[in-house]
């Protein structure tokens, strides 16, 4: 990897287009190295992934609205169209690709990168997979596409940090889904810059979308962004153009929207020649949640199966989660957010509340996509007493830990501290999920497979379920055409309310 320098420019410094980050992202893209196995392999795993927690937010009302709003835009002319999850119909690509990012995002359910930047680089999936179909590419086509979204956005959130100037994590996913649309269909450097630069322009928003009381819109600004980048590629290959330096421009983004015109980013990106890795970096869930939280779950888990008084909130004087700066200000009671107490918030609150989720964790030995957001589950009287009794505090070594470089070391959990009434302390600590590469049970293709199956248990036919199974396996081989294997039918849909289309 090669460590590219990033800071803003005055109108009147050269700043060469070859030296833009931009530019060097679009290099990336055009590069033609060979995917290696093992990342074929992940590929294959994420793809499943993203079509298991699709399949189990099909008749959410976010994901039916979506939908409803791609039924209405038919193919365009310039190819076959895409297909959206749960039906049989073709559609536009970029209307295809936001419905699919609204169900893939629904359940926050799917992989994960963090360090500078959090992100989930399967969100590059439903635009590169949408365009793929759209234009009739083979499996191995959309292997590459796959392997620079995810390659590009994982090397932005690397070096540059979005949430610490509130913007919202999904700026780095109008770039990288761009690049990954411009690797799949084989296009020119020069159009792929194009289009990195509109698709950056139009997807830099805040990050009020995960604060405070939180939206049905945290599940669309990922699918916005995808949809973006489908369009700014359109408009790319027509021949126009984006604002430049996009980022490093005097009144760009580094410059006004995050660390202004003294700051330096480091960004990582493959050299010439060198093979596209980075899904490797990433990691899923097992569990529906916000990440950080992923490991906190697990020991909640553990520490209630093995100590069942702890989940009377009667034996509790209080509980400290010690962990990350993220985790304490995002979601933890850093954040200041007294929606993150509140037994009648929004699952998205809940889900970005680590207070209630370690409770329910603790007191259920289990964590479940439904029933631990469910109304009567977050207002039941004994888990509202204890909930109140937890709190997040920053511990400069978690911090420390969550943001190294050295995969050994780098941690997303912490330790808790609990008090208990009669005076004892019990203190413990996890550093990664069970289901992390370095965890206690690392997800391989059979637990990829298994999540599936149960996600899609009672939403598709068993003969649905194992057909797609074996086209999603069968992916690198996949031939022109023949990508719409990777869609699923459920019957019974809810209809989308009535809109504007």
């Amino acid at each position: 990897m090669k460590n590219h320098l990033v800071r803003t420019y005055k109108s009147s410094e050269p700043l060469p287009r070859e030296e833009q980050l931009a530019w060097k992202i679009a290099e990336v893209a055009v590069d033609p190295v060979e995917v290696s196995a093992e990342v074929t392999d992940m590929v294959i795993n994420r793809v499943i992934d993203n079509a298991s927690v699709a399949v189990a937010s099909l008749g959410r009302a976010p994901v039916t609205s979506a939908r409803g709003q791609a039924l209405a835009h038919q193919p365009t002319p310039g190819g076959a169209g895409a297909s959206v999850f749960g039906v049989t119909s073709k559609h536009s690509p970029e209307w295809a690709a936001w419905a699919n990012g609204v169900a893939v995002r629904e359940l926050d359910y799917h992989d994960t990168y963090l360090a500078e930047e959090y992100s989930h680089p399967g969100d590059n999936i439903p635009p590169v997979l949408a365009v793929a179909q759209h234009v009739g590419s083979d499996g191995a086509d959309l292997v590459r596409g796959l392997a620079t979204g995810y390659e590009i956005q994982i090397d932005l959130a690397t070096g540059m940090s979005l949430h610490r100037h509130k913007i919202d994590h999904v700026a780095h996913l109008g770039p990288s889904a761009a690049a990954g649309i411009g690797t799949l269909l084989g296009l020119a450097p020069e159009t792929i810059y194009q289009a990195i630069g509109q698709a950056l322009h139009t997807t830099t928003a805040t990050r009020q979308s995960r604060k405070g009381e939180i939206s049905t819109w945290k599940a669309h600004a990922p699918a916005f962004a995808g949809k973006m980048a489908v369009e700014a590629i359109d408009r790319a290959m027509r021949g126009q153009t984006s604002p430049s330096p996009i980022w490093e421009g005097e009144d760009g983004v580094i410059a006004w929207l995050l660390g202004g015109p003294e700051a330096r980013y480091t960004i990582p990106l493959p050299e010439a020649g060198e093979a596209k890795r980075a899904i490797l970096d990433s990691y899923t869930k097992e569990h529906s949640a916000e990440y950080q939280a992923q490991a906190w779950i697990d020991l909640a888990r553990r520490l209630g199966t093995e100590r069942p008084e702890l989940r009377d909130p009667a034996n509790i004087a209080r509980v400290v989660l010690a962990s990350s700066h993220h985790t304490h200000y995002v979601i933890g009671s850093g954040a200041n957010d007294p929606q993150k107490y509140d037994p009648t918030a929004s699952r998205e609150t809940l889900d970005h509340s680590i207070p209630y989720i370690f409770t329910v964790a603790l007191q259920d030995g289990a964590w479940d996509h439904v029933g631990s957001y469910a109304p009567e589950r977050a207002q039941r009287a004994d888990t509202v007493e204890l909930w109140q009794k937890v709190t997040t505090v920053e511990d400069p070594e978690w911090t420390r830990r969550y943001l190294s470089t050295d995969p050994k070391e780098q941690a997303f959990g912490g330790r808790v501290e609990i008090e208990l009434v009669s005076g004892e302390r019990i203190v413990d600590e996890i550093a990664v999920a069970d289901a992390h590469p370095l965890g206690a049970r690392p997800f391989a293709r059979a637990e990829y497979v298994a999540k599936f199956r149960t996600l899609a248990a009672g939403v598709l036919a068993d003969t649905e379920i194992e057909r797609f199974l074996a086209a999603a396996e069968a992916l690198p081989t996949l031939g022109a055409g023949e990508l719409d294997q990777l869609n699923v039918v459920a019957e019974g849909l809810p209809v989308s309310p009535k809109g504007l289309f």
